[in-house]
Formats: structure tokens, sequence, C-alpha cells
């Protein structure tokens, strides 16, 4: 996937967790594997996931059930990866263990070149699965990654103005939502610079939510191949109040420009803005320009359209996989089941991830934000696992378009939809 998530060190501010304890974590299920065949396990994880503390006492303990075999651990780097990663999963000799994104995995699926774990899934605590990751490591109605981690955005606000602003409980509808912006106005609008909410015009990960929520989707399934939906009354329902809370707001960000251009976190940071939507590692980042900004921030899930439930988010995060060609097969399925186990899934969870094979979030609730996250997380869903999902987010994105167009009055909301609904079938129809 695109790398959305920053994480802070030990990427502790991004991550959404769902933890139960299903088994053991002591890993002793991984002695019967045979050896790997050259007498080594070559591991490609990517740079800022996995802490270095659990990668050791993980490499230590599989190493000790498999004598005789060392495991190569590689760490990786996002820029290039995309290259990397198809010349190495086409040759002979491919690493034996790789972190995807979780929008890479249809595509490396599609291609052949990974191994099927549908009939192991239950050997990788299949019944823990964070459901809205489990769904991008399939393809064709077969299981080819398995659950690494996930993050979602929430709602990061001000306690400090909120306070002031008489708000005495963050929303938890769209309609609070909106009063908590109008109150937040009428104590701070009579500076030029405050904005309630910081609002890029670009941010389609958001607007899923608010898609979703109303019962829509941007894509359907439609056998091997996948049907644009943008254009369904759901999807414009979606689009409608992404362009209501925007106007709302009292945002200066622009209309044609995605969350990271600027950067909101330093936005935020600089002291005039009470909401940002994001993950929670962004208030680390914004405490660079103010660090008593961390302890003035608080966070809830974004609102749904009803109180009983937050609206779905989007589950950005990365799956495991065992490449088809890998000399190895057995002893990576056991490196990746005992990854699965509780063990090393609270371990992630206490470094600030959402855990991937595990339903037990209690980790993240010493952090108010990423317990939040944890929350939302139950309710988050992922993008279409079609295999050419990455020409979306790496090309001319239809969605952005359609939000500037639609924002800026360029184009009428059935006109925007109909066009950028015609432009995503092109990228992910046939």
């Amino acid at each position: 996937m695109k790398r959305w998530l920053k994480m802070t060190a030990g990427a502790a501010a991004i991550t959404l967790a769902t933890a139960g304890c299903a088994g053991s974590g002591s890993g002793d299920s991984t002695n019967s594997s045979a050896p790997a065949s050259n007498g080594s396990l070559t591991v490609w994880l990517m740079t800022g996931t996995a802490p270095e503390a659990l990668t050791n006492s993980l490499h230590k303990e599989f190493e000790d059930a498999h004598p005789g075999v060392k495991v190569k651990y590689e760490i990786q780097q996002w820029n290039g990866i995309q290259q990397k990663l198809t010349t190495a999963l086409a040759s002979d000799n491919p690493p034996d263990v790789i972190e995807l994104g979780n929008t890479q995995t249809p595509a490396f699926a599609n291609q052949g070149v990974l191994a099927d774990l549908t009939s192991s899934v239950g050997d990788f605590n299949g019944a823990q699965w964070l459901q809205g990751l489990k769904a991008s490591g399939e393809f064709d109605g077969k299981t080819y990654g398995v659950p690494f981690y996930a993050a979602n955005r929430e709602v990061i606000y001000r306690k400090d103005m909120f306070e002031q602003a008489g708000i005495t409980a963050t929303p938890k509808t769209r309609a609070e939502w909106l009063d908590a912006i109008t109150k937040l106005k009428a104590k701070f609008g009579s500076d030029p610079e405050f904005q309630a909410l910081y609002q890029p015009g670009q941010n389609w990960y958001e607007l899923l939510s608010f898609i979703w929520d109303e019962g829509g989707d941007i894509a359907q399934a439609n056998g091997k191949s996948f049907k644009a939906t943008l254009d369904s009354a759901q999807a414009k329902a979606g689009l409608e109040f992404y362009k209501q809370l925007t106007e709302a707001s009292g945002t200066k960000a622009p209309k044609d420009a995605d969350e990271a251009t600027p950067q909101q976190a330093g936005i935020y940071g600089a002291g005039k803005v009470a909401m940002m939507i994001g993950v929670p590692g962004e208030a680390d980042t914004a405490a660079k320009t103010d660090p008593s900004i961390k302890e003035k921030s608080g966070a809830f899930p974004i609102p749904g359209k009803t109180a009983d439930k937050s609206a779905p988010v989007f589950l950005g995060g990365s799956n495991l996989v065992i490449p088809a060609n890998s000399k190895n097969a057995a002893a990576a399925k056991d490196y990746v089941k005992l990854f699965s186990t509780p063990k090393y899934q609270t371990e992630l969870a206490k470094a600030g991830y959402v855990p991937g094979t595990s339903t037990d979030v209690s980790a993240l609730d010493a952090n108010p934000l990423t317990k939040v996250m944890a929350e939302a997380s139950k309710n988050g869903r992922a993008v279409p696992t079609s295999p050419k999902w990455g020409d979306v987010e790496s090309g001319q994105n239809p969605i952005k378009d359609m939000l500037t167009a639609y924002l800026t009055g360029t184009k009428t909301l059935d006109q925007a939809t109909a066009d950028a609904n015609a432009a995503l079938d092109k990228l992910i129809g046939g």
C-alpha cells in the first residue's frame, strides 16, 4: 500500500488493534517443521514496521525451534520497492517471507508468484484475523496474504479548544460533529487563521468512510473484475456530506491536494486548528512544531449517521506472504505461524500497531489516541481487491479528481461522479 502510514519511532501513533487470545504464544508448534533446505530463511520486512526488540525475540525463538536454520532478516525501503518486489518474486530464488502492502497483494497474487495459503489459514490463527484486512489478502476465492498490521484514521482534536467552546462530549453523529464545528467557530472564529477542521479537498480515504456509511462503495466485484459504483445514490450522498463538512469547517486547506500536501500535522501543530482527520502518529508529528500539542490532543472515531456505530474506516496496512518459488516454504510457514501467535501480536500492539491476527487490542489502551483507533478498526474495510488497484493510487486518481471538481464547482454532483466512475472503470473494470 501507499505509505500514508507514517509510523513514529516504534510506530506507536498509528495503530488499531483488536486482540484476543487464541492459543499459546510460546511458538512450540513450530517444532514439527523441516529445516530450511539451504540453512537460511530470508525475510523481507519494510522499514518502520516491526520493532527491533520484537524481531530479535521472534528470530531467536524461531532459530531455537529450527536447529541449523538462520534467519536472514533484511529491512526494505518503501521507495522503489515495487520494482524490487517484481524482480524478486519472478526469480527462482526469492525471499521466503515478504511483507506486502495490502493494496499490492492482489496484483502479485494475480501474477501467480505468491503461494496459495488457503489450507493454512487455521495454522495462522485465522479465527482471530482482522476482518477488514483479511479481504486484502484474498484473490479469486483463495488466500495469499496473512494480515500483518493495520491502521486507520480518526478525528484528532484539541481538548482545550473543545472545553473553551463549551463542547462537553465528543460527537457521535454527523449532526453533532457539525454542531461542534459551529460552537468552535463561534468561540474562535474572530481569529482569521482559525480552522475548526483542517479539511483538504482530496482526502479520499476520508470520503470512503462517508460512502460506506451511506451503504455504498466505490466498486463492486464483477466476477474476476470490478464495476465502479461512484455514480450510485449512496456514493453521491457520501460525496455530498464531504462537501457539507468542508464548507462548514472553515478550512483553508487546498481543494486540489490531499492531507500530505502540505503535511497537515504541521498545520495542526501550529495551534490554530481544532481538528484534523488522520492517524494517531500525526499527533507526534505535530508535537515537533509544538511539544505541548500531544497532551492537548484527544481523539474520537469518525462519526456516523447514527450514534449506534461510528463510520466505517479504511484500513491501511500490510500482509505477510510466501513466494510461490520459495525453496523453504515449510519453514516460511512456521515463521508466519510464530508471528501470528498472541505473544508477538501483543508486542505489535504495544508498539502501536493494530495486530493483524489477534482481536485483543488491550495493549493499545495506554495511549488514548491508539485506543480510539483500535475501536474504530473493528468497523474497518479495504479498498477493492483488484490487481489493478495500484494504478488508481499511483496514477491520476479519479476519486481525487472527482472531489476537486465537485468542491470547486467545476462539475455538478452528477457530472463529477459520472466522469469519475467512467475513469475508475477504465482502470479496474477489466
